[in-house]
């Protein structure tokens, strides 16, 4: 029980994941967005298994490793808070504007850093060393479970507020705002 109220209070939280699932169902709606959906929530679980296995112990061991990771989320961070910031009118999709892909979703998990915070907590907290394998397991399936509903009700809520952010000037507001919410999510990156 404590392992899913941790999972439901870290997954529905505001973070990285949430404010571009958000901005995502603003600018593309609820069903553009489920790819992005499905590769937090699968990603997270592909993620947190190799942490729960000792990856996290091997960042502990190699700093350098930890500091690349760091930088890499950093800049990749920094870039789609200005795609969020940059985005069109809804309705009026650039060329190439779209929501993330599954993969680019899935993927955006090695390097969100409170993904792997939360990862690395679960794994510490929740697993049994008795049962390392099935625990691991568990614990990454449940966080899996919990968190795509929780991750759905931001795109959820973008969706809704379509209508009121048809407005140009309103939907430009939305969007710098996220991009730079993203963007200040860094903060407690950079502090550590």
């Amino acid at each position: 029980m404590a392992l899913a109220v941790y999972s439901l209070a870290t997954s529905i939280t505001p973070g990285p994941n949430n404010l571009m699932l958000l901005a995502s169902g603003v600018n593309f709606g609820f069903r553009r967005t489920i790819p992005h959906m499905l590769g937090i929530s699968l990603g997270f679980v592909i993620m947190a298994i190799p942490v729960g296995f000792g990856l996290g112990a091997l960042f502990m061991a190699v700093p350098g490793l930890h500091l690349m990771l760091k930088v890499a989320a950093g800049v990749y961070m920094l870039y789609l808070a200005w795609r969020i910031a940059s985005a069109s009118v809804v309705g009026e999709a650039r060329a190439n504007a779209r929501p993330l892909t599954f993969l680019e979703a899935a993927a955006f998990q090695w390097v969100n850093p409170k993904a792997v915070l939360m990862a690395m907590t679960a794994m510490t907290t929740y697993t049994n060393p008795q049962y390392p394998v099935s625990s691991v397991i568990l614990v990454a399936c449940l966080f899996g479970l919990i968190n795509g509903p929780s991750v759905s009700t931001w795109a959820l809520f973008g969706a809704q507020m379509r209508n009121y952010l048809s407005d140009p000037k309103r939907l430009r507001v939305f969007n710098i705002s996220m991009g730079v919410l993203l963007a200040l999510s860094l903060w407690p990156m950079l502090r550590g």
